[in-house]
């Protein structure tokens, strides 16, 4: 396919190509000069020249053209030799040597001049080798659908497409006798006047797909006036192209509004399904400042804001009010506010600044034209709005209700204003009392404006509410000078609020002077243990704070309050409970004699006199612990004992009554039983159940808290007072004590209360511990802490 011709001085090279993308055709290649002049080709093989010259002698030369063969000699070539030596390959079709220049030069326009040069000679299997070189998977599975096509038109067709020769293209479809190729290539080039000739002369029956797809590309670039025609020849009314008639209607909808038929436009949106239409619709007419038609598109599209902005603009209030429900936007709101407001709807604008969350307009409003301070007030202790404090305490300073707007005054952050107005009208007291309630909402107070009322409290010699300023402002050392000096009925204010001083402070100072106050180190009057045990709590000292609760509760036993004794241990169990500390055993032991003491009216509300004898024979031997009720306490053991069976134990805590310093105590109507029982003993004894220990699992006495197998210590039941079964635990949600699940659920019929920690409790919350690892915790952690 090379061959060259000559003259005198030169010769040139032409390459043949017999299949192209326009034909057969005759390409030039290069020129070479002759190396002596009149030298006449004799012969020519792979670029050398053989020539004969005029002295007859036979002479050779390489021809220019041939310049991309690779010479193993020749060491360096430029950049521009290598993509000369490229393009001369490309013409003379040597294509192996053609990629191997592309290699060298590694550059993406190389490969594609290579590869566009395959395609236009319609070389497929090169053209895959050099796609499939540069990663250009689409263009290889391309080639593969055609490699096998035997009509060179057709490859020719669609290689002049790719090309974006359409004319061409067209031309060779038709030619080879395809059409409908050439119409669904002008249609997918978007070329619609040119593909509905070729659906007219081919395919009818595209005309109106033809038509709807022109339709929206003159849409596209605004020419909505020819959109219309071609929207309205697209439509089909066939049952089987039911949604491409409405996606016609759809443009016919949106381009009857952009060249002014509303009317039209709007209708045909109203009757089409779907709400994007609509809204797309209404955005036109929005455009346009057609608010009634836009307004009832979008109510239809359901996007209730912007259908509520035009029917403001409209001032159809009756649409408003109904769609405002619906509208989140603040913005809105404000603006249907106002606009009532305006109109003197005074209730309705105050309801909307509301949701508009413009709270300082409704309180105006409240304040100025609903002339309704209660409703001010309000909003503002509901919002906290600072701007509307201040206009709801100018109100109230209007009308000389100076304690009002002393505290409206406190809330918009006036202080100075606040503290001058209580201090001229004798309100100090309560400015103090609104001052603790700010700052427990967890509002703050500059420091100097907490210190001049101290200060003033200090001057009247009220310790306690000095000490409690001085404390706000962390001026702790002033503070509790002050709190130690509460005397009479603010004692005992003064001393807590001195704990919480020095737990706030964190200064081993305070922390001594405190003590040493407590201990009464100074004046001999060592105060209350109560005290002395909330103090330890407040510094941490959990070791100190538990002797200093079993010392309490047990003055609390004494005394007969066993329920305070019972919840003193039981704030300390939690505490150390909750600090991971190891709980003493008297402090453990004290909590559960107390417990089971109180449990027994529970038993005997539930009609359960064996229980009751039990937790009362466990008490009852424990009964020293109990000194102000031992003759009631042992009377009711007998009583229940004998009721339940437990004769032997009642005989024997008989006995122990008709000592003489218990015998005249016993009540009169229980004596004559009592001593008829120690005359005539009945020595036997219901034995008590057995269930399995939660540890090691050997049969233990229901009301033994150790087990004489593992020794372990065994947790109790809270509303049973016998030990725990590992089968039906349960946990009271409150406290986390443990109960038994099925005892706890029948308590709860008849008191929803915990009868540890009196926390009021959901049944459906009482969960029972099922899985045995969950079990096995609780009684780890139990283990741990005794």
């Amino acid at each position: 396919w090379i061959f060259i011709s000559f003259d005198s001085d030169s010769i040139t090279t032409y390459s043949v190509y017999r299949d192209s993308l326009k034909g057969p055709q005759i390409m030039f290649v290069g020129t070479t000069r002759l190396p002596i002049f009149g030298s006449v080709p004799l012969l020519l093989n792979a670029g050398l020249l053989l020539l004969l010259d005029s002295s007859g002698k036979i002479v050779q030369t390489k021809l220019d053209t041939y310049g991309f063969l690779n010479d193993s000699t020749e060491q360096e070539y430029t950049l521009d030799d290598a993509v000369g030596r490229l393009s001369k390959a490309i013409l003379m079709k040597r294509y192996d040597d053609a990629i191997f220049w592309a290699k060298q030069l590694n550059d993406s326009s190389e490969w594609n001049k290579l590869a566009t040069a395959l395609l236009y000679s319609l070389n497929i299997d090169y053209a895959i080798k050099v796609f499939r070189e540069i990663g250009h998977s689409g263009m290889v599975m391309a080639l593969e659908e055609i490699k096998h096509v035997e009509d060179k038109s057709l490859v020719s067709a669609h290689f002049a497409a790719l090309f974006g020769d359409y004319d061409l293209a067209q031309e060779l479809f038709l030619k080879c006798g395809c059409p409908l190729e050439a119409l669904n290539m002008r249609r997918d080039c978007m070329q619609f006047e040119a593909a509905m000739t070729l659906s007219k002369a081919y395919d009818p029956e595209q005309i109106p797909y033809i038509s709807a797809s022109h339709a929206e590309q003159l849409e596209f670039t605004g020419d909505s006036s020819a959109a219309v025609k071609f929207y309205e020849q697209g439509i089909t009314k066939k049952e089987k192209d039911i949604h491409h008639d409405q996606r016609c209607f759809i443009g016919l909808a949106r381009c009857y509004i952009k060249v002014g038929d509303i009317k039209k436009g709007t209708t045909i949106a109203l009757r089409l399904p779907g709400k994007e239409i609509k809204e797309e619709c209404a955005k036109l007419l929005e455009g346009l400042k057609q608010w009634p038609e836009a307004a009832e598109l979008f109510e239809k599209a359901e996007s209730w804001d912007s259908a509520a902005i035009a029917y403001i603009k409209i001032k159809n209030w009756v649409k408003v009010s109904e769609i405002l429900p619906h509208v989140n936007t603040p913005k809105i709101h404000s603006m249907y506010a106002k606009a009532r407001e305006n109109e003197g709807r005074f209730k309705e604008a105050c309801a909307a600044y509301m949701k508009a969350g413009e709270w300082e307009n409704a309180i105006r409003i409240q304040l100025n034209q609903l002339k309704s301070p209660e409703q001010a007030v309000k909003i503002v202790r509901e919002t906290q709005s600072i701007e509307g404090a201040k206009m709801v305490a100018r109100f109230f300073e209007s009308i000389n209700d100076y304690s009002s707007a002393m505290q409206f005054l406190v809330l918009s952050k006036c202080y100075t204003e606040a503290f001058t107005m209580a201090q001229q009208n004798g309100l100090m007291e309560l400015y103090a009392q609104v001052i603790e309630k700010v700052l427990k909402d967890g509002r703050d107070i500059p420091f100097d404006d907490l210190e001049s009322a101290a200060i003033f409290f200090q001057n009247q010699n009220n310790h306690l509410l000095a000490g409690k300023l001085f404390m706000f402002a962390q001026n702790y050392d002033r503070s509790l000078t002050h709190l130690m000096r509460c005397t009479g009925p603010n004692e005992s204010k003064g001393i807590d609020l001195a704990i919480t001083c020095v737990g706030k402070a964190r200064s081993q100072q305070l922390t001594q002077k405190l003590l040493e106050y407590l201990l009464g180190e100074k004046d001999q009057i060592p105060k209350e243990a109560k005290y002395l045990f909330r103090f330890y709590l407040s510094l941490g000292q959990y070791t100190e704070a538990s002797k200093t609760a079993i010392i309490i509760a047990q003055q609390d036993q004494e005394s007969g309050n066993y329920r305070s004794a019972r919840d003193v241990l039981l704030t300390m169990h939690q505490e150390l409970k909750a600090q991971r500390t190891a709980i003493p055993f008297e402090m453990a032991n004290s909590l559960m004699l107390l417990h089971s003491y109180i449990l027994v009216k529970i038993q005997i509300k539930l009609n359960n006199h064996t229980r009751a004898a039990r937790l009362l024979n466990r008490v009852a031997h424990n009964v020293s612990k109990f000194p102000a009720h031992i003759v009631q306490i042992l009377t009711t053991t007998v009583i229940e004992c004998q009721k339940a069976g437990m004769n032997n134990s009642a005989f024997n805590f008989s006995v122990i009554l008709m000592r003489p310093e218990y015998r005249d105590q016993i009540d009169a109507k229980y004596k004559k039983k009592i001593e008829a029982l120690v005359r005539k003993p009945d020595k036997s004894e219901n034995e008590e159940e057995f269930s399995q220990c939660p540890h090691c699992h050997q049969r233990v006495p229901d009301y033994e808290l150790l087990c004489p197998s593992c020794q372990f210590a065994l947790p109790y039941c809270i509303v049973t007072g016998a030990h725990v079964i590992r089968e039906d635990l349960c946990l009271c949600p409150s406290c986390n004590f443990p109960a038994i699940h099925s005892e706890f659920l029948k308590y709860l019929t008849i008191d929803d209360a915990c009868p540890m920690c009196t926390t009021r409790i959901d049944g459906s919350r009482l969960m029972k511990l099922d899985s045995g690892a969950a079990v096995d915790s609780f009684l780890a952690q139990s283990s741990d802490m005794s």
